[in-house]
């Protein structure tokens, strides 16, 4: 079966790691993109270098519409079925109990948690049936992989919205493993620092990387290893690999 991938928020930063990490790998990929048109179109030349096929959707993941009709688009575009969905998008602004509004909390809520959901329905009614290895047993011929937030598992009320939606998300992970398999598993990474926000001063990112219990961030080539770890470990299901220098087991 010919190895294919969406991957949302797929033009920049982590999702354009692992669209190159993807291509080295042989899967035809679907870029998608929101705003980011120039450098979604750059990075579909780069992966063709690789003789895979590759193609960027733009679609809004704050309207339903475009959330809902997403994975047909991407099966047109490749003429045929995906085997991988990578749910990368992600807003991640400032807001609190005291200061979010109706706003900040859709915007965390539909691009962090409802679109991830929702491309998952979409992704799972187009997958294939389970095969059978060479030992007898099933073996899934798709995954789901969510990109989450180590935030979850060391919770503290800064970025409050961003924060629930991320939450949703991991549990979200470990609910669709247990609806959607053996056909498709699903599992989650948690980045910890890995590359500056939009937010942050250079000085504030370096500060918390070094913060760390190993005294150092990630990168994104450690979070597409950890992609690609998943992808070839047929018993892992329902799981977070948490990339952030131990960020997570601070206290």
């Amino acid at each position: 079966m010919t190895k294919t991938a969406l991957i949302t928020g797929g033009a920049q930063r982590i999702g354009k790691g692992i669209a190159l990490a993807l291509a080295r790998e042989g899967y035809d990929i679907i870029i998608h993109f929101s705003e980011s048109k120039t450098e979604a179109k750059n990075l579909q030349e780069q992966l063709v270098a690789f003789g895979i096929n590759a193609y960027s959707l733009r679609a809004n993941l704050l309207e339903d519409q475009e959330i809902n009709n997403l994975i047909e688009r991407a099966c047109q575009k490749l003429g045929k079925e995906l085997t991988l969905l990578i749910n990368n998008a992600s807003i991640f602004e400032e807001d609190s109990i005291h200061s979010m509004t109706a706003n900040s909390w859709d915007r965390h809520i539909y691009t962090n948690l409802k679109a991830p959901v929702f491309l998952s329905q979409s992704f799972a009614k187009q997958v294939s049936k389970c095969t059978v290895d060479n030992n007898g047993e099933l073996l899934s011929n798709a995954n789901i992989i969510n990109i989450a937030d180590q935030k979850v598992l060391n919770l503290n009320p800064k970025f409050l919205t961003y924060t629930l939606a991320k939450s949703g998300l991991w549990n979200f992970t470990k609910l669709a493993a247990q609806a959607l398999g053996p056909e498709i598993r699903v599992n989650a990474i948690g980045p910890g620092p890995v590359l500056k926000a939009h937010h942050q001063t250079k000085d504030h990112f370096q500060k918390k990387r070094k913060s760390t219990l190993l005294g150092r961030g990630s990168d994104v080539d450690e979070i597409c290893r950890a992609i690609i770890f998943i992808l070839s470990s047929p018993g892992l299901t329902g799981q977070m690999l948490s990339i952030d220098g131990g960020e997570h087991l601070k206290w």
